[in-house]
């Protein structure tokens, strides 16, 4: 198991960027938090195996259709706490 903490930046509040990030996530099988943060940027933290981790952060670069996604910044953790 994988875990990673995923930033996007642009116009990804006020278009379902989390509610669709949710839905692509169950998708693919993934566990985690999706969180708006007081910059305007979303936070999302993901546990799941490495290949539909990838295609989620793949997602991530488009987002929802009214969605204009700057950056994606992935950090990865061991997932210890």
């Amino acid at each position: 198991m994988k875990h990673l903490s995923i930033n996007v930046t642009g116009k990804v509040q006020g278009v379902y960027f989390r509610a669709s990030t949710k839905q692509k996530a169950d998708e693919l099988g993934l566990k985690g938090t999706v969180t708006n943060l007081p910059n305007g940027s979303v936070q999302i933290e993901v546990v799941g195996e490495t290949q539909p981790i990838n295609q989620l952060i793949e997602w991530c670069h488009q987002g929802p259709e009214r969605a204009k996604v700057k950056e994606v910044l992935c950090t990865a953790s061991d997932g210890k706490s």
